[in-house]
């Protein structure tokens, strides 16, 4: 045999041991003898590095440093899902799906495990990429690390597609995190609060052999990509646990909603002996085309939902309450309690939300509250233990001055929240607008962090957003904790932001209910600021989903002298205020007027090119069939339904070729 066709066998046997190992659970051969193959395998690759392979067994022992996580952009987006807490949430998603698709429905329901969200690319069968969700829309690479991670395949087995991306979950199980915790105590240090905060942490470690170290599981979930030939979810499932990949056997495929039921009350109960901790079931529309048909909403798929288990409670004590000021002068009631462990936290602090929320619990100083975690996330108060009310308790009297600014504070009738109307002066919300405004899914701006921002507002060296294009690499070198790459970066990452498409830099400007979705729809019909600014108030609220709210709010923020000036600053600076002359080139009014619905499959182009065409050309798209819908673009497998709905409403069915005629 020779060495290269030695090196070949030892790598398929580790690879087989491997998955037998951390993948089914059912290791064939012994540690003992497994580490003799490895170092055998280490000595050959070492004697021999021209056969060196990226995604040889051997790599998973880490030892790459990355001192900066390069971001990249999803090819698809990650999206979030919506929540449910019980049976009538669930009945009422159904009835909303069965009004926009054909045919029986059938549900995968699967466990929700609870840990870092993780998207793998697979090209030719080889582990591509890892990247983090990020915010759905762009995450870190962190294949390093993530190689490290035994349950992780480098190489699939079986038929697969050339390429697809696989998202799941990164999970620290119980015994490997109580055994961590064990180790670290034994030192001194403090231990690990959770198993999810630590897997997310691990991803982020710089040296990946301290992150093979770490006993991570990845269990995944969904496939992603095009021409994949898989019909249903629960089919996707099966492929990739045939394909080498660590799918929980949990999943099931039922009929009903009352069947999701039986599934989520077993689990509440059962989900106490898992080996990972898991915060509630994901309900899955199974059909891929009745999921592509459903589509999404701007944050979630429409033909998922999560069903959360009914969170933890405490109760402490309400040591104060004090109040936070936000971007948009909005103020936050807080409670600051006495410390406590909740749901693997500790938790010091919860949300009041407004002063009606305070008044009616009538919540006071001194009292003995119930705290949980909505959504397992953010703890919140949900009632008081009036039977330990200290006799000399004082009912909370709302403050009637900013804390920060000492501005009286205005509170809108019809509005739950108390403002602060010192826009310029209050500085929470000049620091709060500019964080917006370099934020991720704003203007994006790399080597500039919140903290940094409010260093800036407070050393005096920016007092708006349009400050920042002024700022000088010898300015910010002084500043606390920034040394000579991190002012270069910077500085670089600001210069950079001028690229940014006008629809987030709308976003990015901070017009309070101007949320991406509504940027995204004022750029697209206005093309520019300037149109924007000089737009009335009758012409706002005739653009798609401007309501009479958001139409005030921007008549108000653009009659601000400040803003104004603010505006043409960033436009001398070259910061992208109008749609790009590329971009208008491939967009025309000759569908303006007409509502489409897209139904059935497709082959010219894909069901979201289609979408977009719709949108660059004028026409609005709508995902259900009603007397104002113009055309319906029918593809292959149309449902029924929605067909003789069509020709009741006298409807035109039009095919995908004549779509495409008609934008020729």
């Amino acid at each position: 045999m020779t060495v290269k066709e030695n090196i070949q066998q030892l790598r398929e046997e580790l690879r087989k041991h491997n998955y037998n190992y951390y993948v089914l659970d059912n290791p064939t051969i012994s540690d003992y003898e497994f580490d003799i193959k490895l170092n055998e395998l280490l000595k050959l690759e070492k004697d021999h590095p021209e056969f060196f392979d990226v995604n040889s067994p051997t790599q998973r022992v880490g030892g790459q440093i990355t001192k900066n996580f390069e971001t990249v952009a999803h090819e698809h987006r990650m999206y979030s899902l919506d929540n449910s807490y019980s049976k009538e949430d669930l009945l009422d998603w159904e009835t909303r799906i069965k009004k926009l698709v054909d045919g029986e429905l059938q549900f995968t329901c699967e466990l929700k495990y609870d840990g870092a969200s993780i998207s793998l690319t697979y090209l030719y069968g080889n582990l591509e990429r890892a990247v983090t969700r990020g915010d759905g829309f762009q995450g870190d690479n962190v294949t390093a690390n993530v190689k490290t991670i035994k349950s992780v395949p480098l190489q699939l087995k079986g038929e697969y597609p050339d390429k697809f991306d696989i998202r799941g979950e990164i999970v620290l199980p119980w015994d490997g995190f109580n055994k961590m915790n064990e180790e670290r105590i034994e030192i001194g240090e403090e231990p690990y609060r959770n198993p999810r905060n630590t897997a997310s942490g691990s991803l982020k470690l710089q040296d990946s052999s301290e992150v093979a170290k770490r006993p991570l599981e990845c269990l995944l979930y969904n496939i992603t990509g095009t021409n994949l030939d898989i019909e249903t979810q629960f089919e996707s499932l099966e492929k990739a646990r045939s394909w080498g990949f660590k799918v929980p056997q949990a999943a099931k495929l039922v009929n009903s909603i009352d069947a999701v039921l039986e599934f989520i009350n077993y689990w509440d109960v059962h989900r106490h002996n898992l080996p990972y901790e898991t915060d509630g079931v994901v309900i899955k529309v199974n059909n891929l085309q009745q999921q592509e048909e459903l589509g999404y909403t701007a944050k979630a798929p429409r033909w998922a939902i999560a069903y959360k288990f009914k969170a933890e409670q405490v109760s402490t004590r309400l040591n104060e309450i004090t109040y936070q000021v936000g971007r948009t002068g909005a103020i936050t009631p807080v409670a600051n309690l006495e410390p406590v462990e909740l749901a693997g936290t500790t938790v010091k602090r919860a949300s009041l939300h407004n002063a009606d929320q305070i008044e009616k619990l009538d919540i006071r100083v001194g009292d003995e509250v119930f705290v949980e975690k909505g959504g397992e996330i953010i703890p919140k108060i949900i009632a008081v233990d009036l039977s330990k009310r200290p006799d000399n308790s004082q009912p909370t009297q709302y403050i009637t001055h900013c804390p920060e600014c000492e501005t009286e504070l205005v509170r809108t009738e019809g509005e739950a929240q108390h403002y602060c109307p010192n826009y310029n002066g209050c500085k929470p919300q000049i620091i709060g607008r500019i964080q917006h405004f370099i934020s991720r899914k704003a203007m994006d701006i790399e080597g500039l962090g919140g903290e940094t921002v409010a260093l800036l507002v407070n050393e005096g060296l920016i007092n708006n957003y349009s400050d920042l294009y002024e700022l000088t690499k010898e300015q910010v070198i002084p500043l606390e904790r920034m040394a000579d790459k991190s002012a270069d970066n910077l500085i670089n990452g600001i210069e950079q932001s001028k690229k940014i498409p006008f629809e987030r830099v709308l976003y990015a400007l901070g017009i309070r209910y101007v949320g991406e979705t509504v940027a995204k729809k004022l750029a697209k019909h206005y093309k520019s600021i300037d149109a924007i600014a000089e737009a009335k108030h009758e012409d706002l609220i005739n653009v798609d989903e401007i309501g009479v709210k958001i139409a005030e709010s921007v008549i108000e923020f653009f009659n601000s002298d400040t803003s104004r000036a603010i505006i043409t600053r960033l436009k001398n600076f070259g910061v992208q205020l109008e749609i790009s002359a590329e971009k208008l080139a491939n967009q025309t009014n000759k569908l303006e007027g007409n509502i489409f619905v897209v139904s059935g499959v497709f082959h010219v182009v894909s069901r979201n090119e289609l979408k977009k065409l719709i949108e660059d050309n004028g026409g609005k798209v709508s995902s259900s069939i009603s007397s104002k819908t113009n055309y319906i673009v029918a593809g292959d497998n149309m449902g029924p339904s929605k067909k003789d709905k069509a020709e009741k409403l006298n409807i035109s069915i039009i095919s995908e070729q004549d779509f495409l005629n008609m934008i020729q």
